[in-house]
């Protein structure tokens, strides 16, 4: 096994080679710009570690890490321009720098060029990293519709909410993992722990993007912070908020998601007065803790040496305390 920061240069070195793209300069540059931006690359990583975690050598997921990542960056490119964000991981979004038009067409060679990378692996393999794949990229789908559809909803519930982002966030990062589980032909038991490990993984993380998105410092976060208040999304949050909320305070909070305002530093300000005044905030970075702990007591099923847990501990430990 090697450190975490070995997989991310690894893949890093993958990337460049797969970025020479053909002509057209115009549908291809866009792809290379989002995927040269950087990132976390964290649902690669996780791909390559859990391959070797189960005994095969992480040049062989490489294909499918890159799958991931591509893939990862398709839906960003596409959420960018429904949210109409102005940056992404501190540089303008791709929509922003050509026009739409270019997103939407390059974020669909994105997704197509995703699968493709599957074709490098032998037939059973194949069938059983797509299946996955395939349903992984639909519910991700499914999560980003119910994320449209809580803008304009005053009834969203806490369930409601955790289903979203398992759907639009954790899913995901699950895959990326079972992936490398299936590429090393490991037990069914094992992919399928392995899979809920990185579901509550996921899920603390999206957890923890709905904090920092409030709470984060601009010049680390990388994303418009205050961006999901601008949008009106009920994040876990606000949803906290209101269950916590006096009625005064309910009031105001509502009527903050109800308005979109020329300048919206003081509607930021308010509401994340409300979220610190409500321990909507506490609530938050509880339950940021609580699926990362979760995360851990599947880890302890998986026929792994107590050495490979650990650094897959250590992976979710710096998931759960990251700023950026």
């Amino acid at each position: 096994m090697q450190p975490l920061e070995f997989y991310q240069i690894e893949f890093e070195k993958y990337l460049k080679q797969c970025l020479l793209f053909p002509d057209p300069k115009n549908l291809y540059d866009p792809i290379a710009y989002i995927l040269n931006l950087g990132g976390k690359r964290i649902r690669p990583m996780l791909t390559l570690l859990t391959a070797e975690v189960f005994g095969a050598s992480y040049n062989s997921a490489l294909p499918a890490a890159m799958a991931i990542e591509v893939f990862h960056n398709f839906s960003l490119v596409h959420d960018d321009i429904m949210d109409d964000a102005p940056l992404r991981r501190g540089n303008e979004t791709v929509h922003e720098k050509w026009n739409i038009n270019t997103g939407i067409l390059s974020g669909d060679a994105m997704l197509i060029l995703a699968y493709r990378y599957f074709e490098s692996y032998d037939p059973s393999k194949f069938k059983e990293l797509l299946f996955l794949f395939s349903k992984t990229a639909l519910q991700v789908c499914e999560g980003q519709q119910y994320d449209i559809d809580f803008e304009t909803r005053d009834d969203v519930v806490i369930p409601e909410y955790l289903k979203m982002i398992e759907y639009k966030t954790a899913v995901l990062v699950a895959t990326a993992m079972k992936m490398g589980a299936i590429i090393a032909d490991t037990t069914d038991e094992n992919a399928c722990l392995i899979y809920d490990f990185g579901l509550n993984l996921g899920i603390a993380f999206q957890l923890q993007d709905d904090y920092l998105d409030a709470f984060g410092n601009p010049a680390t976060f990388g994303k418009q912070v205050g961006g999901d208040i601008i949008e009106n999304k009920k994040t876990y949050l606000y949803l906290k908020a209101i269950e916590f909320a006096k009625e005064d305070e309910k009031v105001q909070l509502l009527h903050l998601f109800s308005i979109q305002p020329s300048d919206n530093k003081d509607k930021i300000e308010s509401v994340k007065a409300i979220f610190n005044k409500t321990k909507a905030s506490e609530a938050t970075q509880q339950a940021i803790q609580e699926y990362t702990f979760k995360a851990f007591e599947t880890l302890e099923k998986v026929t792994i040496s107590n050495d490979k847990k650990r650094i897959l501990r250590k992976f979710g430990e710096n998931l759960m305390n990251r700023k950026v």
